[in-house]
């Protein structure tokens, strides 16, 4: 879906200040306030501003001002210019956001964090880390491995996404249904406010029972809030040994089934996946040589722990699934990291099932309570089929995270119309079944619709009234999450 960019500097009516009466005047008036912050690291060159219309999703917007700040003092002068002349401003980090969540819809300034990128402490005693938000999330586990340490929350963009960029829409991943979203890893967080203040949220400590938990209103709070330009994040050991058990099913639906009794049996697998049998095709087109031979559609679970530990829990998975399932087997080793690679590809593979199709992202990134699975998957398929549209499913099951890639004819009027009708229905069925319309990508623009109604109406409005107190002006990623 593409949105049209709001050229605020070309249009006197969308600042509220008398200085729009001249607004080209005004463009080079602020492009050289910003450089007397940043010097060359601010442009206005129409070629960079295309560069950062947009996440990976489909919803662009044209900023005005490209900035790329390397400390906090150049972000908190940054947004007491934006303060003072009411423009607005979109934090960026990778852009791997699937839900438009750092598009400038509204114009104005899109804040390049990525330069701020630092590792500044590793805290081997208290098991912590203080990092800057650029820092990417897989170079951050690459320094903490020798020391027997990982940042569990594991998306599958780890190679790319930035820590500034997860704490803002709370991201997680393959490995939450055991270690738990990103805030369950967030102690504190330096954030510079609106007009330009800088706090913090936290200390260095484990836990704290002292005030608000300022901290977790800024997790998941998408920009709208406040910039983050440092956080300290708790970390774990790394697990000693890892194993993994495939099982293959007739029905996607027999298993999610599955998934159930394995929780209800007690058992709490570091990763749950879900493979459909199209995914599974998709994936062996990419690799002929993938070390999966068999067909149906399949569960990845993984066990981590000791030796003895992991040993016994596969084992259990392994007969809690023999019943419903066509195949079961455990592998560890090259076999289990080339399966778990795979896996990674997914999003990105989808394409080679049809190349003269796109995939969109929109009704992706559904969740629901676990004994809710089988549901879902059967409304997915029940809607896909109705309205005549293909429908991979894959995703991180063990929490009840469902992502559904739907791809069309993107030339086509007629897909695109059974694609916005099939990611309603989709999002609607996992808000019937007491769910979500966004289990880890965030709300961005492509949600914002849906929001209300999952929070109710009361809620929503308390979320309003903290964002109208935080940022009266509503310059912060403005247009985002309904607000």
């Amino acid at each position: 879906m593409q949105l049209p960019a709001n050229e605020i500097f070309d249009n006197p009516d969308c600042i509220k200040c008398a200085r729009c009466v001249e607004p080209r005047i005004i463009m080079n008036d602020i492009l050289q306030e910003l450089k007397s912050i940043v010097g060359e690291r601010a442009s206005a060159s129409p070629s960079e501003r295309c560069c950062y219309a947009s996440d990976a999703s489909q919803i662009a917007g044209l900023p005005d001002f490209v900035v790329r700040p390397m400390n906090t003092k150049e972000v908190s002068l940054i947004l007491r210019l934006c303060h003072d002349q009411i423009i607005p401003i979109t934090a960026r980090g990778a852009g791997t956001g699937l839900a438009g969540g750092c598009s400038p819809v509204k114009g104005g300034i899109v804040l390049d964090m990525s330069g701020m990128n630092r590792i500044l402490e590793i805290d081997i005693e208290n098991q912590l880390v203080i990092v800057e938000p650029g820092v990417v999330a897989e170079k951050l586990n690459s320094a903490l491995k020798p020391h027997g340490l990982f940042f569990p929350p594991d998306p599958g963009s780890m190679a790319m996404c930035t820590i500034g960029g997860m704490i803002s829409y709370n991201s997680s991943g393959m490995r939450s249904v055991k270690y738990g979203t990103v805030r369950n890893y967030v102690l504190d967080l330096e954030v510079v406010l609106a007009d330009g203040q800088v706090i913090h949220t936290g200390r260095k400590v484990l836990k704290s029972s002292a005030g608000y938990d300022l901290t977790r209103l800024f997790v998941g709070s998408e920009g709208t809030l406040g910039i983050i330009t440092r956080a300290g994040l708790k970390i774990a050991p790394l697990p000693k040994t890892r194993k993994l058990v495939l099982a293959f099913f007739d029905e996607a639906e027999t298993a999610g089934q599955a998934v159930i009794r394995v929780f209800s049996r007690g058992i709490t697998p570091s990763a749950c996946e879900i493979l459909d049998k199209t995914t599974l095709q998709v994936l062996k087109l990419c690799d002929p040589m993938l070390a999966i031979a068999e067909e149906g559609d399949l569960i990845l679970f993984e066990v981590d722990g000791t030796e003895g530990s992991t040993n016994e829990a596969a084992i259990q998975i392994f007969e809690t699934c023999q019943p419903l399932a066509r195949s079961v087997r455990i592998v560890t080793g090259q076999q289990m990291q080339d399966i778990w690679a795979a896996r990674r590809l997914v999003g990105a593979a989808i394409s080679r099932l049809d190349p003269k199709k796109t995939r969109i992202y929109m009704g992706e990134d559904v969740g629901v309570p676990i004994k809710k699975i089988p549901a879902l998957i059967k409304k997915v398929q029940q809607i896909a089929a109705k309205i005549d549209i293909p429908a991979m499913k894959y995703g991180h099951i063990g929490d009840g995270n469902l992502h559904v890639a739907l791809f069309i004819d993107v030339m086509d009027d007629e897909q695109w119309n059974k694609l916005f009708l099939a990611a309603d229905k989709i999002h609607r069925a996992a808000l019937e079944l007491g769910g979500t319309v966004s289990s880890e990508h965030g709300i961005g623009l492509a949600r914002a619709e849906y929001l209300p109604e999952q929070m109710g109406l009361e809620a929503f409005s308390v979320m309003q009234s903290i964002k109208n107190a935080l940022d009266p002006q509503g310059i912060l990623n403005p247009g985002k999450m309904g607000l």
